[in-house]
């Protein structure tokens, strides 16, 4: 770590972190809140690190400022003031993070909070009153600005601070932020209204980590950097390096743990990846490739000894589908029609679309996406057996759904099922047929009905249109008189299947 600049793995750390926020907007799976809880663990565990390098490095600054006061006694006193504000700050911390968790308990047996139950905020009311903070959050957000201005104050004005204090004022900034639909949001509110309890837990650990590493960065900066500190094993960090960043439940999770570090003075001749160097480092910038596993390859180029030396790296990375909507179901309408193509949806999370299988009787996949149509035979039931292939396996589900057949036809007389008219405008109507609120394009033709004039005996008509002898019989009806069409018969155009009962329609005599 050097003046200021961030370590590879810190950078990991706060990357990740930011992707993690940027999914809050989303509903929150039981395996996101844990991921978060677990990023939250990693934060301490980083912290604890941090702290033993920090008394490390303050240890050996007084060490220094004693053998040599002329030279050290001054930055060994800023770093003891830089300590104790950092001490005060986190301390701080301690009760805002104790806030945050008020009313969840510490498992005995794991040591470790509830964080799938951590899915609600509890902090809205508390930190935020309106369209602006509460006192609370005001207090935070001037805790936040005030050990910025501390800090500042303790460093000074000498120049060759100044990258360090640029770095201080970017990581501890409580601007308003402006979100992904260009509006300017508030601090806080960015970063935790609204978010659940574990999100805001880890942001504020995340925060504790940034106060610790900075204290590193100070203590060094004081030291001088000098080439035996630079040279130092404690100046290395212990990377893990999964084979990939998406693991399946159940999936063995593999990687390797490597020392690596940072160091801006080593900078390759060539590089070859989904990337740029910047400051002697990759910076990986590429677009997420399709639904699956992707690999993340390349090499660095040295020249040692006149020779030009190539380190290749290996990763890769999972693509998984990014949330549109809430998966809601009523459980009690898992409905299919009988006689008509029923259009459905078959995916896995996290599986491509062409390592997902799905059969049925009756079932056709339709081009990609996982659309397929289902048109289901005889019986009251069908069940639909899903496989999704992945690398250490298969997994497989099956869903079933109720068969159903097209429901009864609406009878209608020109165009309603009670109309009121004069005579002539009955005897030249058309009697038809329709299905009310079916979402399926299904097309009925009548064939035939009765007719029934008050006082006149019913007349069976052939067809969708009164006949000579229906007309006359219209012609001795009354003012006032209701005429009942009854037992229309109708077809399914193009669909074999005969329709049930259909409801009889009226025409009253105007």
């Amino acid at each position: 770590m050097a003046g200021g600049k961030l370590t590879p793995r810190q950078k990991m750390i706060n990357l990740m972190y930011l992707v993690f926020i940027a999914m809050l907007a989303l509903n929150m799976s039981k395996e996101v809140l844990t991921a978060f809880g677990n990023f939250n663990d990693k934060f301490d565990e980083s912290n604890k690190l941090t702290d033993q390098s920090n008394e490390q490095l303050l240890s050996a600054l007084n060490t220094k400022a004693s053998d040599e006061p002329a030279k050290y006694g001054e930055p060994a006193k800023k770093a003891q003031e830089v300590a104790k504000i950092s001490k005060d700050f986190i301390t701080f911390l301690d009760g805002v993070k104790a806030e945050v968790t008020e009313g969840f308990e510490v498992d005995e047996k794991t040591g470790k909070l509830p964080f799938e139950a951590m899915d609600k905020s509890t902090i809205d009311e508390k930190w935020f009153q309106g369209d602006g903070y509460s006192p609370r959050g005001t207090e935070i957000v001037g805790k936040i600005e005030k050990y910025v201005a501390d800090i500042k104050k303790v460093i000074g004005v000498d120049v060759k601070y100044k990258p360090f204090v640029t770095e201080l004022e970017k990581k501890f900034s409580t601007a308003d932020i402006t979100n992904n639909e260009g509006v300017k949001v508030k601090y806080l509110d960015y970063k935790t209204k609204g978010f659940p309890a574990v999100s805001t837990l880890t942001f504020v650990t995340a925060l504790q980590n940034d106060v610790k590493n900075t204290e590193a960065s100070a203590y060094n900066l004081f030291l001088g950097n000098s080439l035996q500190a630079a040279a130092s094993m404690k100046n290395f960090q212990a990377i893990v390096a999964l084979d990939k960043n998406v693991f399946f439940e159940g999936e063995k999770v593999t990687g390797k743990v490597v020392l690596g570090k940072y160091d801006a003075s080593t900078v390759p001749t060539a590089f070859k990846g989904p990337g740029k160097i910047d400051n002697g480092q990759a910076v990986i910038e590429t677009t997420a490739g399709g639904i699956g596993e992707h690999p993340v390859a390349g090499t660095f180029t040295f020249m040692e000894d006149s020779k030009p030396i190539e380190i290749p790296f290996n990763g890769k990375y999972v693509v998984v589908p990014r949330p549109k909507s809430a998966n809601v179901s009523a459980d009690k309408m898992n409905v299919v029609y009988r006689g008509v193509p029923n259009p459905m949806t078959i995916t896995f999370a996290g599986i491509a679309d062409s390592d997902v299988t799905a059969s049925a009787p009756g079932l056709t996949k339709q081009g990609t996406g996982g659309k397929y149509t289902l048109n289901p035979g005889s019986g009251t039931e069908v069940t639909i057996n899903v496989t999704g292939k992945l690398p250490t396996g298969n997994v497989v589900d099956k869903k079933v759904f109720r068969i159903k057949g097209i429901p009864s036809p609406t009878g209608l007389i020109r165009g309603e099922d009670k109309a009121k008219g004069p005579k002539s405008s009955l005897e030249v109507a058309q009697v038809s047929a329709m299905l009310e609120d079916f979402d399926f394009p299904v097309t009925c033709t009548v064939t035939g009905f009765n007719i029934k004039v008050p006082g006149q005996p019913t007349i069976v008509v052939s067809g969708n249109r009164l006949d000579s002898r229906a007309r006359s019989a219209v012609q001795k009806a009354q003012k006032g008189d209701v005429i009942v069409i009854s037992d229309i018969k109708t077809r399914f155009e193009g669909i074999n299947q005969i329709p049930k009962k259909v409801s009889p329609c009226t025409f009253e005599i105007l």
